[in-house]
């Protein structure tokens, strides 16, 4: 009886042996996807400095993606990980940066300007390819025409465009600056903040020409109600900046803080000493804003600015049709210009990615916080002879220059300048 049963016992081994084999291409065939997919990363970034203000990080570390998240941040990641290894010795690891001032209400209508017209541009033929993974316009749309915006640019952008609403209904219909009062209306304000809260960051004052407080008012009332900072632009020739300031609340924007305009008080008194307004303003927590943009930027005032402490907290560019090829050309390019002026890189990074983020009150963005949003930058800070031109065409020379080397967008490679991430060509293939 014993020897029947292992005869049968080895019978049913051959036969499950040989089944086996047979099947084992197939079983292999199946479990390749599986055994690839075991990595723990999609893509790491191997070798780099990474500055991350939020986190207090400013060392040598290694990045971790997978998916649209930052998995991980480490001293030392092993390559054999990740799907795909870059090496970015050498380059620093920063943020996705963030333009808090842009134009990008972009369209073809001629009679318009920068509310679906010819004077803003499109966000995505400028973002990442200066590291910039969110833009946020400057109020080119109100309540009336924001659905329009929101159609017509946010939705069909890979760059993520986040907005301040105008308080003028039909939004920056041009540099006129003249306004019918009847355009202004606080509730629909509103309810346009409430319908879309995840894109609407503020509240946009600015380019008013006439004597009323009321738009500004109204701005600041409407900022208040949706928990949300203003935007203060310049060419307010009626409204002093003292009063301005003195109304302002800590989280509000002032934007051109550095523009040296005919139609507003210097922040600068006749000595080039800072007014004591300004540093007051400045202790009550406003935050000052570049917008160098094509006509409001100026060394006259940046320079003794910043030989007296003041530098500002956030790069936004005031980038539209009439700035990209000026002095401003791009937000790397300002922050640049400050690493000339003498802020510290970490400091220059912080304005561009964490500050701005706290400024526009999405603390989601701008940091590398494990488990958060994967948008990053890859910077390079080359060394040579450059040249950074203001508003006014006068230059100051610098042997620093940020460029972008690399742009990450939700974990997807947007912007790769020298192939960092392209697979090497092989003559003999």
């Amino acid at each position: 009886m014993v020897s029947c049963w292992s005869e049968m016992r080895n019978i049913l081994f051959k036969v499950t042996y040989d089944a086996a084999k047979a099947a084992l291409p197939a079983i292999l065939v199946c479990l390749l996807p599986v055994c690839a997919g075991a990595q723990s990363y999609d893509l790491l970034l191997k070798g780099g400095h990474v500055i991350d203000p939020k986190n207090g990080i400013d060392q040598s570390m290694d990045l971790g993606i997978k998916g649209k998240t930052i998995a991980r941040v480490a001293r030392d990641i092993p390559p054999g990980e990740a799907l795909k290894v870059i090496d970015v010795s050498g380059l620093y690891v920063v943020p996705g940066l963030i333009d808090p001032h842009a134009h990008v209400f972009f369209g073809s209508d001629p009679e318009k300007g920068f509310n679906g017209g010819a004077s803003s541009v499109s966000p995505d033929a400028f973002s990442f390819r200066s590291g910039i993974t969110t833009i946020v316009d400057a109020g080119d749309a109100g309540w009336r025409n924001f659905p329009d915006f929101r159609k017509q640019v946010i939705e069909q952008s890979d760059t993520r465009v986040l907005a301040f609403i105008n308080i003028f209904g039909h939004g920056l219909t041009s540099g006129s600056g003249i306004y019918k009062m009847d355009d202004i209306d606080i509730d629909s304000t509103l309810s346009m903040v409430r319908r879309y809260p995840d894109d609407i960051v503020g509240v946009r004052i600015g380019h008013f020409l006439g004597k009323s407080w009321v738009p500004f008012e109204a701005a600041l009332k409407s900022a208040q109600q949706s928990n949300r900072p203003l935007l203060l632009e310049c060419h307010t020739p009626e409204l002093s900046l003292d009063e301005l300031l003195e109304r302002m609340r800590p989280g509000d924007i002032f934007t051109h803080a550095f523009g040296a305009v005919n139609d507003r008080l210097s922040i600068l008194d006749e000595e080039d000493k800072i007014q004591s307004y300004v540093l007051e303003a400045r202790e009550q927590g406003i935050v000052f804003d570049v917008g160098h943009g094509g006509g409001s930027f100026h060394y006259s005032l940046a320079v003794p600015a910043s030989e007296q402490g003041l530098f500002p907290d956030t790069f936004g560019t005031d980038l539209h049709r009439y700035s990209m090829n000026g002095g401003m050309k791009d937000m790397l390019n300002i922050m640049s210009t400050y690493l000339t002026l003498g802020q510290r890189l970490k400091e220059v990074i912080a304005g561009g990615s964490w500050k701005a983020a706290k400024a526009i009150q999405r603390s989601d963005l701008g940091h590398l916080d494990e488990g958060g949003v994967a948008d990053i930058a890859v910077l390079k800070v080359e060394k040579g002879n450059f040249g950074y031109v203001d508003s006014g065409g006068n230059r100051i020379d610098g042997n620093k220059k940020l460029n972008a080397e690399l742009t990450i967008r939700e974990g997807e490679i947007v912007w790769d300048q020298n192939g960092l991430s392209a697979k090497r060509w092989q003559e003999n293939q």
